[in-house]
């Protein structure tokens, strides 16, 4: 949706990268790493929302000579970052526009999750309730497609713009580690959390949820 808002997918990555971690100042490699973009594409992007007031650019000088260990004169070399502008007319509107959206790519997540396999529990946690911290984001007990499972969550980093944990569980070690009141498991069922699917012959832990 927001592709044919804007007119490219670079700039909708680039957007919800900063818009997520709004005091982060990020240079153009680390950008292209992040979102998976090409990094001619990735530098018009920048120059276009630089010219738009949306990012700033901060310079970080460094001792090119000292940090190469060599005798020559020191050198001063700049290097280029780019950071929200949180200070811009459109920060507001573009932060709801932005929220409203990620919604929409939470559900079509999991929507795609819970079609991976044999699912019997399925919920979110971590990144998808709160910024308190988690010992994962996306819990599953079932047989899914490992690979499957990877490729998918590795598209929907790059969309949101950070990283997301997930951990698989199959029902027998579930069990087991219920069994054993292992420390792991229970930090995650007792955090905050989304539960979207719950087919479990044992209900799990309320609590936090």
């Amino acid at each position: 949706m927001l592709e044919q808002l804007f007119g490219s997918k670079t700039r909708v990555r680039l957007l919800r990268l900063f818009l997520n971690n709004h005091k982060a100042a990020y240079f153009v490699r680390e950008l292209t790493r992040k979102i998976g973009s090409q990094i001619n594409a990735v530098r018009n992007e920048l120059d276009n929302l630089v010219a738009m007031g949306i990012l700033i650019v901060v310079q970080e000088e460094k001792n090119t000579a000292a940090a190469a260990g060599t005798k020559k004169k020191a050198g001063a070399s700049q290097k280029k970052f780019y950071k929200l502008n949180t200070d811009a007319l459109l920060y507001p509107e573009l932060k709801a526009l932005f929220t409203k959206s990620r919604v929409l790519l939470e559900k079509d997540l999991v929507k795609k999750l819970a079609g991976l396999g044999s699912i019997s529990y399925l919920a979110l946690t971590g990144v998808f309730v709160g910024p308190e911290p988690a010992p994962t984001d996306v819990f599953i007990v079932g047989r899914v497609n490992r690979e499957k499972i990877v490729s998918m969550i590795k598209s929907f980093e790059q969309e949101i713009g950070h990283e997301v944990n997930y951990t698989v569980m199959t029902p027998q070690e579930y069990k087991y580690r219920r069994d054993v009141t292992d420390r792991f498991l229970y930090s995650i069922l007792e955090s905050k959390k989304i539960v979207v699917l719950d087919q479990l012959d044992e209900k799990l832990p309320s609590v936090g949820a």
